[in-house]
C-alpha cells in the first residue's frame, strides 16, 4: 500500500512509481471512473493479460503519484502504461499497438531465436497456423517439401487437399456427375448423340492441374504478402529449438525458433507384397499423363470408393477389392447402402478378398497405360487372377513424422500410427512443440479440421485468446457416385455410446424429384437421425445420402452444433421440392419396424 497523503511527498510518489514500473511487466496508472481507463482494461481482460492497476482516484496521495508520473513520463492524463519498464503512453497508443497486432509481442519473454515460430508442412493447417501467427506481427517461416511418392509424383506448396485430395477429387467427381447428367438430358429433351459424347481424359488431367497450379502459386503469393518465410526444403530437428532444412539441390540451411508447429499430414500406405512397385496411390492417380483405362481399387476407403466412383462415371471398366467392410468408421448401413448403388450403376466388388502378387506384362507409356496381371486370394482361400491397366492402391495413409529428428527433441508419437500425441490444446509432450491436421493422434483427418485449430492455435500462442478447436459434431461428406454426408455419430457408436433402449432412429429413403423423368433407381437415397431419448431426443447423428449431400449437410451442421432436437427439426418448414426437406418431415422410426420407402412427393 502506498503511504498516506501526509507522507507522501514528491520524492516518495517519484519512487512509488519507479517501483511499480519496476515491479509489473504490464503497469496501469489508472482511475476508476475514466472510461478511457476502463475501455483499456477491459481491452487486457479480454487478451488474457496479466497487469496490475494503481487506480488513484481510489488511495491518498494519488495527486502527487499522478504529478510524479507526469515528471517521468512527460504524459499528464490516464490511463498511463508501462510495460517492461518501457513507457507506452495512454488509451489511443496502447489501442494502435494493438491493432498493428505489436502489442502482444512486447509482453512476451524476448528470445534470441530467428523465428518466433517454424511451422514443418505447408499444407492447409500449416498455411493457416503460418498466416495468422504473421497476422499477428511475429517471425514465421514455413518448411515443405514434398517426397516424391514412389511412382514419381511430387507437386507444389498447398498439402495433400489441394494438390492430390479435395480438390482434384472433386474436381474429377464432378466430370463423372457431368456424364449421369448427359445421359438425363435426353430425357428432358435436350439432343444429345450418345455416338459423339466421349470423354477425354488428358483434357480433364491438364484442366484440374491448371487449376491446381494457379492455387500454388495463390498460396506463394499469400506467404510472401504476409511476411512469412517460405523454405521449399526438408526440415529435420538437430537440437530443442534447431532444425536443418536441404532442398531440392542439397542445399543445407539451419534455422532456429521459439516454438515449432509440426503439420506434415500423412501420406498413402502401400502393401507389402511381391509387385506392388507397380501400383499408384492418390498420389499419382489425378496427374496421370494417360487415361487409366481398366482399374482395380484396393481397399475399400473413401479414398477408393470415390476414386473408384468417378472413374466408372467416365466409362472405365473399375472393380474395387475390399478386405473386409466399407467405410470402416462410418456409418455402415450407410456405407453398404453407397456399396449397392455403385453396383448398380458399373462398379464391380471384390469382397473379402487380398491381392497377393502383382506381375507386369506390359510397361505404361506416356500416352497409354501399361498392363498387369493381379493375383489374389478370398478369405475362403480360393486364388482369383485378372489382368488391369492400373492398380490403385487406396488401403489407408501414415504418418509422416519419419526422419524429422522428433526423437532427438524428445517427442512421443503413437506407437502403431507413428502420429503425435497431444493435448486438447495441441500441445505434445514438449512445451514448445505443437501438432495439428491429420498428423495428431485422435483427431479428424478433415482439412477444414486443420485449418481451424492452425488459426485458433496461433491464437493462442500470440494472440492472447484461449478458445480451443471443438472437434465434435464435425460435418463432411464422401464423394462417391451417391454422396454421403454425416454429421456425428454413426449409429454403430451411438449404440456404443448410449445404448439401443435410448436411442430412436427415425429414417426414410427418397428418390430427388430430378431422378422421376430419367428413371433413375427409386429410393437409392436415404435419410436417417439418429436421437437420444433421455435428451429430449436431441440429434447426435446425421447422416444423408443423395445429390448435394455435402450442400445439405453443411447447412445442418449448425443446427447441430446448437444442440437441435427431433422437435427441432419437425417444427422447421421445408423447402419443397428439395431432397433436403425430408429432414422437415421424417416421422418413421426403426423400432417401428414401418417401411422407410418413400412414394410420391
Amino acid at each position: 500500500m502506498p503511504p498516506t497523503g501526509d507522507q507522501l511527498d514528491g520524492s516518495k510518489a517519484a519512487a512509488l512509481v519507479k517501483e511499480k514500473i519496476k515491479a509489473h511487466t504490464l503497469m496501469v496508472f489508472s482511475k476508476s471512473y475514466c472510461p478511457y481507463c476502463i475501455r483499456l482494461k477491459e481491452l487486457f481482460k479480454t487478451l488474457n493479460l496479466e497487469f496490475e492497476a494503481l487506480e488513484l482516484d481510489l488511495i491518498s496521495g494519488g495527486s502527487e503519484i499522478q504529478h510524479a508520473l507526469h515528471e517521468l513520463s512527460g504524459q499528464k492524463t490516464v490511463p498511463n502504461v508501462y510495460i517492461k519498464g518501457k513507457h507506452i503512453g495512454g488509451s489511443d497508443d496502447v489501442t494502435a499497438l494493438h491493432r498493428d497486432n505489436k502489442l502482444l509481442p512486447l509482453l512476451e519473454e524476448s528470445h534470441d531465436f530467428q523465428y518466433d515460430v517454424i511451422v514443418i508442412g505447408g499444407g492447409s493447417g500449416g498455411l493457416s497456423a503460418a498466416k495468422e501467427a504473421a497476422a499477428l506481427g511475429r517471425r514465421v517461416a514455413v518448411c515443405d517439401f514434398v517426397k516424391p511418392s514412389p511412382a514419381g509424383t511430387t507437386w507444389g506448396l498447398g498439402g495433400t487437399c489441394v494438390n492430390v485430395g479435395c480438390i482434384p477429387k472433386k474436381l474429377m467427381h464432378h466430370a463423372a456427375l457431368l456424364g449421369h447428367h448427359l445421359k438425363d438430358a435426353r430425357e428432358y429433351g435436350w439432343n444429345v448423340d450418345s455416338e459423339t459424347v466421349k470423354h477425354n481424359w488428358q483434357t480433364l488431367k491438364t484442366a484440374v492441374q491448371d487449376h491446381i497450379g494457379g492455387l500454388n502459386w495463390g498460396y506463394r503469393v499469400q506467404l510472401r504478402d504476409n511476411n512469412v518465410k517460405y523454405l521449399n526444403a526438408y526440415a529435420q530437428f538437430l537440437s530443442s529449438n534447431t532444425v536443418k532444412t536441404v532442398n531440392k539441390r542439397g542445399k543445407e540451411e539451419v534455422i532456429t525458433a521459439q516454438k515449432f508447429i509440426i503439420a506434415t499430414g500423412l501420406r498413402p500406405r502401400i502393401l507389402d507384397i511381391p509387385g506392388s512397385e507397380f501400383v499408384i496411390t492418390s498420389d499419382d492417380l489425378f496427374s496421370l499423363s494417360y487415361c487409366p483405362g481398366k482399374t482395380l481399387c484396393v481397399g475399400a476407403s473413401y479414398i477408393s470408393l470415390e476414386c473408384g466412383g468417378f472413374l466408372a462415371g467416365i466409362g472405365l471398366d473399375v472393380t474395387v477389392m475390399v478386405r473386409s467392410i466399407l467405410l470402416r468408421g462410418f456409418d455402415q448401413q450407410c456405407a453398404e447402402l453407397i456399396g449397392k448403388y455403385m453396383g448398380n450403376n458399373g462398379v464391380k466388388f471384390q469382397r473379402h478378398c487380398v491381392p497377393t502378387k502383382i506381375e507386369k506384362l506390359k510397361s505404361s507409356t506416356e500416352d497409354t497405360p501399361g498392363l498387369y496381371r493381379v493375383t489374389s486370394k478370398s478369405t475362403d482361400g480360393n486364388e482369383h487372377v485378372e489382368e488391369y491397366n492400373t492398380i490403385l492402391m487406396a488401403i489407408g495413409r501414415e504418418a509422416c513424422t519419419d526422419d524429422l529428428g522428433l526423437e532427438t527433441v524428445g517427442v512421443l508419437l503413437d506407437s502403431k500410427s507413428k502420429k503425435l500425441i497431444g493435448s486438447e490444446a495441441e500441445q505434445t509432450n514438449i512445451a514448445h512443440v505443437y501438432g495439428i491436421g491429420d498428423v495428431l493422434q485422435d483427431k479428424p483427418e478433415l482439412t477444414p479440421v486443420a485449418i481451424q485449430a492452425g488459426r485458433l492455435l496461433s491464437r493462442r500462442l500470440f494472440g492472447g485468446q484461449k478458445e480451443l478447436t471443438d472437434y465434435s459434431n464435425i460435418a463432411t461428406t464422401v464423394f462417391t457416385p451417391l454422396e454421403y454426408g454425416c454429421i456425428g455419430l454413426s449409429e454403430e457408436e451411438a449404440l456404443a455410446k448410449y445404448g439401443a433402449e435410448d436411442l430412436e432412429v427415425y429414417h426414410s429413403h427418397f428418390t430427388p424429384l430430378e431422378w422421376t423423368v430419367p428413371h433413375r433407381e427409386e429410393n437409392a437415397c436415404y435419410a436417417k437421425l439418429i436421437c437420444v431419448k433421455s435428451l429430449k431426443e436431441k440429434v447426435v447423428g446425421f447422416h444423408i445420402l443423395g445429390d448435394q449431400a455435402g450442400e445439405i449437410t453443411q447447412g445442418f451442421s449448425v443446427a447441430m452444433r446448437c444442440g437441435a432436437t427431433k422437435a427441432d427439426f419437425d417444427a422447421t418448414i421445408g423447402i419443397h421440392p428439395t431432397s433436403a426437406e425430408i429432414f422437415t418431415t421424417l416421422d418413421i422410426t426403426k423400432s417401428s419396424g414401418k417401411n422407410a420407402l418413400k412414394t410420391g412427393c
